[in-house]
């Protein structure tokens, strides 16, 4: 396979673990999908945009996240490789988002539309339930996430990301991991300082 097929190709093995597309459906990934490279810090949402697009991530990580009305960021998400990120309610609404989705590393994606996402809905049926089963385990991830802010310690959250992500702790600064704990960057030192004493 050739270079410029790596994208799709990546895209395709992801949609493998769920329901695996005939030849028909495989054609349209390259008709429906754009591939997009995004700079460190650059943006594909900005608050008050729509989201336009669900983006499959081939390489690199982002950061999903929200400001407060003093001007604090908040991180809800992180998403690397053979991830999808979006923000589902204004893709779905297409209404004004009130989050930022950005790429904390260079990154290539591949990113579909809304209306060529509700062709695929209509006339490939295995799409709807690939993209299903997508958008279910992001509901059952942020259920999780409210639940560890409510009822478990900090030390108990950064374990648990360490499980979610552990391929991103040494590739996050520890400001984003602290924000996506809701705990300070001196205080995430103090959690692992314990945790390694006690390792």
């Amino acid at each position: 396979m050739n270079k410029e097929n790596l994208p799709v190709a990546a895209l395709l093995k992801s949609f493998e673990q769920y329901f695996p597309l005939n030849h028909l459906e495989r054609q349209e990934i390259p008709a429906r999908f754009t591939e997009r490279s995004v700079k460190r810090r650059g943006f594909i949402l900005q608050q008050g945009d729509v989201c336009k697009y669900f983006t499959f991530i081939v390489s690199g990580c982002f950061r999903q996240y929200a400001i407060d009305e003093n001007g604090k960021e908040h991180n809800l998400q992180f998403a690397a490789e053979n991830e999808w990120i979006t923000d589902l309610s204004s893709f779905y609404a297409e209404e004004p988002s009130s989050l930022y989705i950005e790429a904390v590393e260079p990154s290539v994606v591949l990113q579909i539309k809304h209306d060529d996402l509700l062709y695929l809905y209509t006339n490939y049926h295995k799409f709807d339930r690939n993209f299903r089963i997508i958008v279910e385990r992001k509901y059952i991830d942020l259920q999780n996430r409210v639940m560890q802010n409510i009822s478990v310690t900090a030390e108990n959250r950064y374990i648990n990301f360490m499980d979610r992500y552990p391929n991103l702790a040494n590739r996050l600064p520890n400001i984003q991991i602290a924000s996506y704990l809701g705990i300070t960057p001196e205080f995430l030192s103090k959690v692992r300082k314990k945790m390694v004493h006690k390792n």
